[in-house]
């Protein structure tokens, strides 16, 4: 493994929550979320215990693919304020205990970025992948005068940063080698936006499609070397930045150069089979592709922990103390927890797994709630890729309060990003704030219970002590962790209980003679003797 400053000492007790920044707070009445809006809501957060926010991307862009498609890397786009606004959350959020990382679009910039206006009319620029003439399996005719056309990384109004191929093909020439000028150029851009924004007070960065920077690129080992020199850059430059990848294999992720990377519904060998195997119930975002399968937090009980556990500990052993892996509730990309048949019942053994095991928790804005995924909502800037992959039921407005718009404004309803759920039993946080029953205080907890427990910290190890229903796993030296996700109570035995506190529970009894008894999603959290 190369070899790399240590990861910034503040990551190892990282609680993420990811805010999706059109969709989470609206200051000014447009019907569009905004820095001053995030502002506003530092207090939440702050209450909540999250110490590091991620932003889905907010650079200037003409929101074809909701900022994804980046038209000026150094510029925030105005719906969300000035690049003042966004320094001035910065530092906000930082008097509240708060980091933030920005969204980085490594891969692909906007049709409209002037880079790409400059291609689109000049043979001889390289800075985007190009074929002279035709148009091959994959690209897009040129909008300009040159000849040819360009290959996009996702949607054809994304065209493909050129980082080079990996391998020459004499029967497509247009090939560059990941020496050439242009992709050095690129990889200087790199540097000097990162660069801009740290130097601004950022913590560091998601970095979006880590792994589509080279092309043509077996095992990803090209694109791998850029990415350790990036971090070797990083490391002497801004020590204390963290580099997250869209990777979704931490196992080569990580020893390229991140800091952490995220299980996600598709990447490494089983394409997203740890982090499915979890939560997805075949309901919301799904890929056609994917083949069916009984998730481990579903009612039935015909699921199993093992491909989580089997995928973790595979990337997990290859990391070491070299970086972390991270599990989010959900992403703007993948259904929320609460979604088709799933209940609010479920949610609370959901989150005491998530803020028990030993990777870095990543809560996705409103799941603390129990937000719902809405299905069949209209495309909305790009987000509909399918008829089963419709990503707008995970980026509806976070639900603030009880009012018609959740929080949003009264504006017309052309103005407002998205509809709220339509339910009139959809929870807010008014509402769970006041209830200290609620999900919302549970998750609060669970965020202390962690923070102040270095046994269920991300570095602390783990071991399993049954693998079914209920899942049971110690932590560290002193601490037990019981899951039942199923509707059926279940049971086992075990000789390594004795003595167990409940800390924070629900459902579950242990019994003298080691006899473990969880109700239909139970979960208890337990402080050991020994």
């Amino acid at each position: 493994m190369t070899s790399f400053r240590p990861a910034p000492a503040w990551l190892a007790d990282a609680v993420f929550y990811q805010i999706y920044p059109q969709s989470f707070a609206d200051s000014n009445g447009d019907g569009i979320g905004d820095f001053d809006g995030v502002a506003e809501r530092l207090d939440h957060l702050a209450w909540l215990g999250v110490n590091t926010v991620w932003l889905n991307p907010c650079f200037a862009s003409p929101f074809q693919d909701a900022g994804y498609d980046v038209s000026d890397y150094l510029n925030t786009a105005p719906r969300y304020g000035s690049n003042d606004d966004l320094a001035e959350l910065v530092d906000t959020a930082r008097r509240h205990g708060i980091r933030i990382l920005l969204d980085l679009v490594a891969g692909h910039t906007s049709d409209e970025h002037p880079w790409f206006e400059a291609a689109a009319d000049d043979p001889a620029d390289d800075r985007y992948i190009w074929t002279p003439e035709g148009r091959p399996d994959g690209f897009v005719a040129s909008p300009g005068t040159r000849p040819g056309a360009y290959l996009p990384n996702f949607f054809a109004c994304q065209p493909a940063l050129n980082f080079g191929y990996a391998r020459a093909d004499p029967a497509e020439p247009w090939r560059s080698p990941v020496g050439a000028e242009g992709p050095r150029a690129n990889r200087a851009a790199l540097r000097e936006i990162m660069d801009h924004w740290l130097g601004l007070g950022v913590s560091g960065f998601r970095v979006d499609m880590a792994a589509s920077l080279v092309k043509d690129d077996p095992g990803r080992t090209e694109t791998a070397r850029i990415w350790t020199e990036l971090r070797h850059w990083l490391d002497g430059a801004h020590p204390d930045a963290a580099l997250l990848s869209e990777w979704g294999e931490p196992e080569v992720s990580v020893p390229a150069g991140f800091h952490t990377d995220f299980f996600l519904q598709f990447g490494g060998p089983t394409d997203g089979l740890a982090l499915r195997s979890l939560w997805s119930n075949s309901e919301g975002t799904v890929n056609e592709a994917w083949d069916p399968l009984d998730c481990f937090f579903d009612p039935s009980g015909k699921g199993s922990p093992r491909p989580f556990v089997e995928a973790w500990h595979r990337a997990a052993t290859t990391l070491d103390d070299s970086g972390f892996i991270s599990l989010p509730t959900a992403n703007h990309d993948f259904s929320r927890l609460n979604c088709g048949p799933r209940t609010a019942d479920q949610l609370p053994a959901a989150f005491a797994f998530q803020l028990t095991w030993p990777t870095l928790p990543a809560i996705y804005y409103g799941d603390e709630i129990g937000m719902r995924y809405i299905p069949g909502l209209p495309d909305k800037e790009g987000s509909v890729l399918g008829p089963r992959y419709n990503r707008a039921g995970s980026r509806t407005p976070m639900q603030w309060d009880d009012g018609p718009n959740a929080g949003f404004s009264s504006a017309p309803a052309d103005a407002l990003y998205l509809p709220v759920d339509p339910s009139p039993a959809r929870p807010t946080v008014a509402a769970q704030l006041a209830d200290e029953t609620s999900l919302l205080h549970l998750v609060r907890r669970l965020v202390a219970l962690r923070a102040g427990t270095p046994d269920l910290g991300a570095r602390s190890p783990v071991e399993v002590l049954h693998p079914g229903y209920p899942f049971v796993y110690r932590r560290g030296d002193h601490h037990l962790v019981v899951i039942n996700p199923q509707q059926s109570a279940a049971g086992c035995s075990s000789t390594r209980v004795h003595g167990a506190e409940p800390l924070e529970s629900s459902g579950v009894h242990i019994g003298d003679d080691g006899r473990i008894d969880a109700q239909g999603f139970g979960y208890g959290i337990y402080r050991l003797d020994g």
